[in-house]
């Protein structure tokens, strides 16, 4: 699900190029470019580790016991 996600082109197309749109707006203003490819990274890391977290904790509920 994480592959998926980082591949979906149906992401690509719809949240980050809002995200990066803004940012690189704000970049553009304020001239803090480091700061604003700093909330990228953040923002794509969140995403990542929450689905990342969430498949370890599915994959330990539905694992088999052994006896």
């Amino acid at each position: 699900y994480l592959n998926l996600t980082k591949n979906s082109s149906l992401a690509v197309a719809i949240g980050y190029p809002d995200l990066v749109s803004i940012l690189n707006t704000t970049i553009n203003q304020t001239g803090q470019g480091i700061e604003g490819v700093a909330l990228i990274m953040a923002a794509y890391l969140t995403v990542s580790l929450s689905i990342s977290a969430f498949m370890n904790w599915y994959n330990k509920r539905i694992a088999l016991v052994e006896r």
